[in-house]
């Protein structure tokens, strides 16, 4: 089985910025909402020791065939021009890379990548994930590596994974803070958010356990060559979890599990004594409003059969 020998690369991390994310959604709301198209635009920003920091961006026209992924067109001429122009207005920034709507590596994305090599060295390829139901980091972020598949093989360029986060400067938290005011409902609890948060990561964590499981199922069968930085990283995880088969360990978790469920049935037994307090409370309220009533109803029976007898009496 072929063992795959990578050129070694700075390790890089990178950081986008709102402004960014805002900027690709209106690019692909305006251009390929609703259809099966994809936005493609250039990342500007600034690189400080490993960390990109992605702090700007503008669209460029693209055009791919759906049926033939070989005929794409991007518009290299317009991306000299408009990025001639935001230098201009800010010096610092400069070409980072391109972004895409993806939500998908395709063909096509190496040979942008070899194009974005005119503007710099080492482009990075982001997939911003612009769909509604998406939960999770809505950015995945790459960069080109090449590959030897042993000796005597040709050298191959393929994309590598590369960490990303969402950050923000002070101005630019205020802002989304802001934006976020209309956004947050006020009705749902801490306690859904937190546990739909918790549903969340769960979920994200089986898909990822799917991932590597899907991966070392091709590994196995030969469909996909042995990465050793790969297994290496899996052996690192599997050395992290804990030993479950500790006496002393499931001691321990069996006393933080009982005393958690004593906490929740005490409250729970609170809240019910608390209920039936107020619900007596509100019985004996009720019962002496509804005494009063029957007392001026009664006196307003009796008054009106004397002004009755009185009328009578006098005819």
């Amino acid at each position: 089985m072929p063992i795959i020998e990578e050129k070694m690369l700075q390790p890089l991390e990178v950081v986008v910025h709102p402004l960014v994310l805002l900027s690709v959604v209106d690019h692909y709301n305006r251009v390929a909402k609703d259809t099966k198209k994809r936005a493609v635009g250039v990342l500007l920003g600034g690189k400080s020791k490993s960390i990109v920091d992605v702090t700007n961006s503008f669209a460029v026209p693209f055009e791919e065939d759906l049926k033939n992924p070989s005929v794409w067109y991007l518009d290299h001429n317009f991306l000299e021009s408009m990025f001639g122009m935001f230098k201009k207005v800010s010096v610092k920034e400069r070409i980072v890379g391109f972004y895409s709507t993806g939500p998908k590596i395709k063909e096509n994305d190496l040979k942008i990548a070899n194009l974005f090599k005119r503007f710099c060295v080492d482009p990075l390829y982001v997939i911003v994930d612009v769909r509604s139901g998406m939960e999770g980091l809505p950015t995945t972020a790459y960069r080109t590596v090449e590959e030897i598949e042993g000796e005597g093989k040709e050298i191959k360029t393929t994309f590598k994974h590369v960490p990303s986060s969402i950050g923000a400067l002070e101005a630019e938290e205020v802002g989304v803070e802001h934006l976020l005011r209309d956004i947050n409902d006020p009705s749902v609890s801490t306690l859904a958010n937190q546990i739909k948060h918790k549903m969340e990561a769960l979920e994200r964590l089986n898909s990822r356990l799917e991932e590597v499981q899907t991966y070392l199922k091709a590994v196995q069968e030969g469909k996909l060559p042995v990465n050793d930085q790969i297994l290496y990283n899996l052996q690192d995880i599997f050395n992290l979890l804990p030993n479950l088969n500790l006496e002393d360990l499931i001691k321990s978790m069996l006393v933080k599990t009982n005393d958690i469920h004593l906490v929740i049935y005490i409250s729970a037994l609170t809240r019910s004594i608390v209920a039936l307090h107020d619900l007596v409370l509100n019985k004996i309220k009720y019962k002496d409003m509804d005494d009063a009533m029957h007392i001026d109803e009664t006196e307003k029976l009796k008054s009106a059969n004397v002004s009755l007898a009185k009328e009578a009496s006098k005819e």
